[in-house]
């Protein structure tokens, strides 16, 4: 039998990759930082037995020159661990992911890189002229809770798109379901990416909100993101072809551009994506691959500079991983990583450049070190060597080292 499940703890680094000197991120850790927080504000470490229970205190020990997290490990391990480093070029969303299918991106993403006035007049130019709004505002590198309390009464009032970027290959676009319209913006979005194909800008995101004040103004669960094509076939599309299918939950459809996914489902919050996950870990059959992101851990803690919360978070994820072990019974490899950093603590707002958890659980699996990864794609290699399918032209396989 050959049923697989990947949870993406969205954000979840490890430590300083290697190259963490390129992006400004040496000393960058997001588990450990938000370890230290939390013990520091709540008097207490961190309780995470379950996800120790898998190696995840081992993986971060080994990932971070041998000093170890302030959290409890065991002995008792029942999984199979390890590191990876990230093979492509960026640190972004899209990225990290086709890399953990098998395909690294190796040339550079466009960016918009001025703090102000980030966007070039043409663009914005033809952009309102295609999609006939009166203008944008923002077009500037902006947290986006902060710009919809800064700009979303203006919004409201005069029509206006909210649009801003950050360090990632992005354009990101705020508007009011209600007062803006949500199909009118998601059809902002699809012109928008047909102009940013030329300007190489890896994604657009539909962000949209409501509330009636910049004191509630809240983002909600109908966020869509418009993705560029993978540069190669991923695994996802390597197991789809063979006749295999591919669930998306939460917003994997879209980071791959909804190439390779044979069902897409939506999810909001943490709890709701792993209900949904557990659901279809029970109704899938063989030859499946059950796909999902957690991205609370990013967009409401990471990116918002919450370790508090991001370790909150942690804990009541550990409290389900009972549920997903138990779900897995004796046919199905689960796969939990990250696809990129996001340490809390870390000046600025961005993502970091570190290593991802590669923890993996199956009935039998008893405490295998995989240690340090060169490449998210190994997770990818290893799941076309799992499913039988032709390899990948990344990764190395760890499949051997399971039985």
């Amino acid at each position: 039998m050959t049923k697989a499940v990947i949870l993406v703890l969205d954000s979840f680094g490890i430590g300083s990759a290697p190259d963490a000197a390129k992006f400004g991120d040496v000393g960058a850790n997001t588990f450990a930082s938000i370890a230290k927080a939390f013990h520091a504000q709540k008097q207490r470490p961190l309780q995470l037995p379950n996800l120790a229970r898998l190696g995840l205190v081992k993986a971060a020990t080994a990932a971070s020159n041998g000093i170890a997290p302030d959290v409890a490990d065991t002995t008792d391990c029942v999984g199979a661990y390890g590191y990876a480093r990230e093979l492509s070029s960026g640190k972004d969303t899209p990225s990290g992911h086709w890399e953990i299918a098998g395909v690294p991106v190796l040339f550079d993403w466009g960016y918009f890189h001025e703090k102000t006035n980030s966007f070039p007049p043409e663009l914005i130019d033809e952009l309102c002229q295609r999609t006939g709004v009166p203008g944008i505002l923002g077009n500037c590198h902006a947290s986006g809770t902060d710009i919809l309390v800064k700009l979303g009464d203006e919004h409201i009032n005069s029509g206006k798109p909210i649009c801003y970027t950050s360090a990632d290959s992005v354009f990101q676009v705020a508007a009011h379901e209600e007062h803006f319209g949500l199909e009118k913006l998601l059809s902002f979005c699809e012109t928008a990416r047909e102009l940013l194909d030329n300007y190489n800008i890896g994604r657009v995101i539909a962000r949209p909100f409501l509330g009636t004040t910049a004191e509630n103004y809240a983002r909600t669960g109908n966020r869509r993101d418009y993705s560029v094509l993978p540069p190669a076939p991923t695994v996802l599309d390597k197991l789809t072809a063979a006749g295999g299918k591919v669930i998306s939950i939460g917003k994997i459809a879209d980071i791959y551009a909804h190439q390779g996914i044979s069902e897409s489902l939506k999810a909001t919050g943490l709890t709701a994506l792993v209900d949904k996950t557990l659901a279809q870990m029970a109704q899938q059959a063989d030859n499946s691959l059950i796909f999902t992101n957690l991205v609370d851990f990013d967009q409401n803690f990471g990116h918002r500079r919450d370790p508090i919360g991001y370790g909150e978070a942690l804990e009541y994820f550990d409290s389900r991983l009972p549920e997903l072990m138990a779900a897995c019974g004796e046919d199905t490899l689960m796969l939990l990583t990250a696809d990129h950093g996001c340490d809390p603590t870390w000046p600025g707002t961005e993502h970091t450049r570190e290593y991802v958890p590669v923890l993996l659980y199956k009935a039998g699996l008893k405490g295998v070190d995989l240690g340090e990864r060169m490449s998210f794609a190994d997770m990818g290699q290893t799941l076309a060597d799992y499913y039988g399918l032709d390899a990948m032209a990344y990764g190395e396989s760890f499949l051997a080292n399971l039985h």
